[in-house]
């Protein structure tokens, strides 16, 4: 076995988000000494940060860095969207960031875990309001998956519920970490998590080393995008898959809510799936003018139907399949309803 990162909990610690924010701020400069511009005037010249909390080379990265080539045509003012990776935080980092520091001028926007909406739910370090951010939408609703390497003994579920494997994560508020532990707990597998890789393209790296036998959470979207080998030389088994419709790609593969009939853990995953409407989420700091808010929603929606990015997307196997800003801003309000009761039991399932 090679070795295998640390799980440092220091870069959950306030101190590491707002030391980040020092250099990203340069990008995303203020400009409330003008605020009486047109949303044109603001923008022209400028650069807007596209802030992407994991580390280059993974699946939110190739699709943060595709937007950003697209989008700022589709601005007012044409301003240069320039990506920075914020990796840290089990992909939050730029939740926290968007808290604690991010400017409120609509110079800055980001990309996190799909978690993101929901960790404060469940996760108490996470001070963060996510109903109060400002909502562009989401470039997918992908499906997620549970896989191992084709050398492991874990090659279906019922070997997942019957046999150890050691699987990767990015840090506890995670969906990587999540789901493992989530899948862990309710079904009592004999599950090793080793936390604290900094995002899914070093796991994967890992799974090939021989250093994981695979991962839980993970897109099809970045295994197709990222791996396409993998499935044309059947180096993976993929053994469940989260989301409440089969993907095409997988019509063999069982959904999670499929192997339980218990109403409890039916709730409990419930849950969690619906964050999957989540995927490849963008949004804004809170509290940024309302015309600037309009002007990114509008560039991010219309960049959604450009050919050029829907191109590249298709050319490497990039699912498109948006979600309005509108419609996940619904989702959480509903989410943030749910009875403390069924948080109880959900926070204890996704536990170590």
């Amino acid at each position: 076995m090679g070795q295998r990162p640390l799980n440092d909990q220091s870069h959950l610690r306030s101190g590491s988000a707002l030391a980040l924010a020092g250099g990203f701020a340069l990008l995303a400069m203020s400009a409330q000494s003008a605020p009486a511009q047109g949303v044109a005037d603001f923008y022209r010249g400028k650069n807007v940060a596209l802030a992407i909390s994991f580390s280059p080379g993974g699946g939110y990265d190739l699709y943060a860095r595709a937007l950003a080539r697209h989008m700022g045509k589709h601005m007012a003012g044409n301003p240069t969207i320039v990506p920075q990776n914020m990796p840290g935080a089990g992909g939050l980092r730029v939740a926290q960031y968007f808290n604690q520091a991010a400017p409120k001028d609509g110079l800055a926007f980001g990309t996190f875990t799909r978690m993101a909406g929901i960790a404060p739910l469940f996760d108490p370090s996470q001070k963060y309001d996510s109903t109060k951010f400002t909502w562009l939408g989401a470039i997918t609703d992908a499906v997620s998956t549970c896989l191992t390497w084709h050398t492991s003994p874990v090659k279906t579920w019922k070997d997942f519920l019957e046999k150890p494997v050691t699987l990767g994560g990015t840090g506890p508020s995670g969906e990587l970490d999540i789901f493992t532990n989530l899948y862990k707990n309710l079904f009592n597998a004999n599950v090793k998590l080793v936390s604290g890789y900094p995002g899914t393209a070093e796991i994967m790296l890992a799974m090939e080393r021989g250093e994981l036998d695979g991962v839980c959470g993970i897109d099809w979207t970045t295994i197709k995008a990222q791996r396409a080998r993998w499935i044309a030389d059947k180096s993976i088994n993929v053994i469940a898959q989260a989301a409440f419709h089969k993907d095409p790609d997988l019509p063999n593969v069982p959904l999670i809510m499929e192997l339980t009939n218990d109403r409890e853990k039916l709730q409990i995953l419930k849950l969690f799936v619906s964050a999957h409407e989540f995927a490849r989420p963008y949004a804004a700091p809170p509290d940024i003018p309302a015309d600037r808010a309009a002007a990114l929603i509008a560039a991010f929606e219309a960049t959604m139907k450009d050919p050029a990015f829907l191109a590249e997307t298709a050319q490497h196997k990039m699912e498109v399949a948006p979600v309005s800003g509108k419609r996940l801003a619904e989702m959480l309000a509903e989410l943030y309803a749910t009875p403390e009761s069924v948080l109880v039991k959900a926070r204890a399932a996704i536990s170590r």
